[in-house]
Parts: C-alpha cells; sequence; structure tokens
C-alpha cells in the first residue's frame, strides 16, 4: 500500500471518512471528536472480545479520526477527495485505467515519476504540498548527569570552583551516535516511517506515543550495526569539568549546571549536570538556614555578675558580646551579618549561646567564695515554688 511524505495512502481517496463517522462534510472539529469517541467506546475491542466486526470497526474509526481530527491532514484528504470525485484520476488510485475523459492515466504519471528518480510520495508532494517536504532527524537534548562532591564549611559559605570527574552515556566516538557501520547509509525506519516514535493504545478511545523500538527515536536505520556500540549509538565518555559552588550552599542541597551533563545528538544541546553537594561540619560552628552557630562557654559569675565577651567569628575578626547581669543559662545572642551568605548577596547572622561551665575541681579559695554564697543565699531556696505547684 503506497504512502505519500505527508502521511497520506493512496486508498484513502476512495474512502469517505465523514461516513465512516457519520457526520457531515462540513462538520466541526468538536462534532468530529465527539462523534470518533462514541463509535471507539462502542467498538473498542476491550468492550467486545471476539467481535472481528467491532474490532474492524474500530480500526476504520481510528483511521478517519487520525485523518479529519487533524486540520492540516483533513484539508489534504478534501483536495485529494475532491480530485478524485471529479475524474481526475481516472481508474481510481492504484489501478490500471486508460486515458480519456478529459482526465489522465495514473499508471503513465508514476512511470513519469519514477523516470524522474521520484516515486508515489513524490507526486503527491508535488501536487499537494506545493514542495516535497525532505525528511530531517531531530536534534536530541542529551542525557542529565548526577554526581556529588564534598566541599568543606567554610568553602559553602564562600563559595568555591571544584573539579570534577564524569563518566556518563554519550554518542558513539565510531559512529558519532548514528548506530550504524561507519561509511554506510541509513534508510528511513519502517516501523515508525521517520516520525521517531510510534502510537500506542492507552485503553479506551485515548493513545499514546512512545519511541520507536526499531531505531530508538533517530528516525533512520541502517542494514549494518556499528560494531563498537552494536547498533546503540551510545558509548561512555570521561571528562573533567570545572563547577562554580556558589556561596551559601546547605549541606545536602542539589545544584543545577545547564549544558555540563552529556552531549546532545544531531547538533541538540548538552544535557544538565546536577551536583548533590555535601559539607563537611566545622569544629566550633554550625548552621542555622543562614545563620551561623556557637556555643559559648561562660563562668556562673560571668552571667550573675554581667560581663564583656569576646566571641571568633568564621573568617573574620573577634567580636565583643555585652552579657547583661542576671543573663540566664541558654540565652542566645545576635551578631548581626556575620553568618552565611544569602543568594542577594547580603549575609545571615552569629547566633552565640551562652552555656555556664561548671567546674570539676576547685581551689580552696574557690570552695570558700562558693561556700559564702551559699551562705548568703540559703533563705533564698531555688525549689521552693516546685512544692507549691505541686
Amino acid at each position: 500500500m503506497s504512502s505519500t511524505d505527508n502521511g497520506f495512502r493512496a486508498d484513502w481517496a476512495q474512502k469517505d471518512f465523514y461516513a465512516e463517522l457519520g457526520v457531515k462534510k462540513d462538520a466541526t472539529a468538536d462534532e468530529i471528536k465527539k462523534a470518533y469517541r462514541k463509535l471507539a467506546r462502542a467498538n473498542h475491542p476491550d468492550s467486545n472480545p471476539g467481535d472481528t466486526a467491532k474490532h474492524d470497526k474500530f480500526k476504520s474509526v481510528a483511521e478517519a479520526y487520525d485523518v479529519l481530527g487533524d486540520p492540516e491532514k483533513r484539508t489534504k484528504y478534501d483536495e485529494m477527495r475532491e480530485l478524485y470525485g471529479s475524474g481526475a484520476f481516472r481508474g481510481g488510485f492504484g489501478g490500471g485505467g486508460g486515458q480519456g475523459g478529459g482526465g489522465f492515466n495514473l499508471d503513465d504519471l508514476l512511470r513519469e515519476q519514477a523516470g524522474r528518480g521520484g516515486g508515489f510520495g513524490d507526486m503527491f508532494g508535488d501536487l499537494f504540498g506545493g514542495r516535497r517536504q525532505q525528511r530531517t532527524v531531530r536534534p536530541q537534548k542529551g542525557a542529565d548527569v548526577e554526581t556529588a562532591a564534598t566541599i568543606s564549611f567554610e568553602d559553602a559559605l564562600d563559595g568555591v570552583t571544584i573539579s570534577l570527574r564524569l563518566t556518563s552515556d554519550a554518542p558513539c566516538p565510531d559512529c558519532k551516535g548514528t548506530g550504524g557501520q561507519p561509511g554506510t547509509k541509513p534508510r528511513v525506519c519502517p516501523e515508525c516511517e521517520g516520525a521517531g516514535f510510534v502510537v500506542a493504545s492507552a485503553g479506551g478511545a485515548f493513545s499514546i506515543n512512545e519511541t520507536c523500538p526499531m531505531c530508538g527515536g533517530r528516525q533512520l536505520v541502517y542494514d549494518e550495526a556499528c560494531p563498537t556500540c552494536h547498533g546503540s549509538g551510545r558509548g561512555m565518555s570521561a571528562r573533567s569539568i570545572q563547577a562554580r559552588i556558589p556561596a551559601g550552599v546547605k549541606d545536602g542541597q542539589r545544584i543545577r549546571l545547564r549544558g555540563k551533563g552529556a552531549a546532545g545528538e544531531n547538533g541538540g544541546p548538552a544535557g544538565d549536570l546536577f551536583v548533590t553537594v555535601k559539607v563537611s561540619p566545622h569544629r566550633l560552628f554550625g548552621r542555622k538556614g543562614d545563620n551561623l552557630t556557637l556555643d559559648v562557654p561562660v563562668s556562673f559569675d560571668e552571667l550573675a555578675l554581667g560581663a564583656e565577651i569576646k566571641v571568633p567569628t568564621l573568617g573574620g575578626a573577634p567580636v565583643t558580646l555585652k552579657v547583661p547581669a542576671g543573663t540566664p543559662n541558654g540565652r542566645t545572642f545576635r551578631v548581626r551579618g556575620k553568618g552565611a551568605t544569602r543568594s542577594d548577596g547580603t549575609k545571615g547572622d552569629l547566633l552565640a549561646t551562652v552555656d555556664v561551665q561548671v567546674p570539676a575541681v576547685l581551689d580552696a579559695a574557690a570552695r570558700e567564695a562558693v561556700e559564702a554564697y551559699r551562705s548568703a543565699t540559703a533563705d533564698k531556696p531555688l525549689r521552693s515554688r516546685l512544692f507549691e505547684e505541686a
């Protein structure tokens, strides 16, 4: 059964797809869709097991909607039917037939077209398209690549450029991703007719496009497979790249580097590289969002009497905290602008939390002072309220 480059078959000129769907020739797109869905549901093979007649009807309805449901195909079909009905193709499509009645002989036309190196598809490309559309192989984007990198706590705050060694899927170096024996010529995939995909039923009146299993979406096939990749068109590529990790990145954050993934095919763009960043912990500082955290050891008297204490900052000069008298243990002080860098260039804060340290051993003078403090506060038991509330 012959077909044109626009996807038309010769026998379609003799089929009345409007009658097949039970609609008028001037039916709207919605009317055609409703008619198709109704007939498809009524004749679907899943709903009518073993009923050959309804199976055939379902195929005919699907064929009709494939043409009438596509505005461009419908226009070409109407033009083809008009020419056929007018007698321009005497004897019909694919049949013999002499010349006469003001028409012309289709067989002669085919022979003439073949003599020029063309075929049936070339003829209808000339008749209905004005110019034959050449089938082109679509560019394909390269695959995305995943990797992980471990950086220091300081580098996560300031940003850093790291070197990554990547091994990823890539076009075969011998056949350049075609899958064919180098030096041989391809032909249009007979399975998908160069579309790169095939239509599969998804149940009911719905269908989905799937990558063609024969050409793998490349649209072309080779009779001789590449001996290196065995026709897959793929291989492995090892390379080193420089990747910039932005300032302020968090532990576990996923960074996307556009165009750093696997190479594309047929002139398509490269895929993307996704780097999962692991940040090594710091001995002193922690992190809470865009803020840094720090536990500051203090003595009881510093909190009770008040004090000025110096605390370090990460990568900068120390700062002085003014601790008011009577400060409770565990209070957090905020130092503005000494935290992690945000995406807008500003910085978070340093959160310094005071933590009273109890000495394990007291010398005589210290013990005497503590005992004196105990005697001075003996009439103010701290736990009396516990019993009152209980």
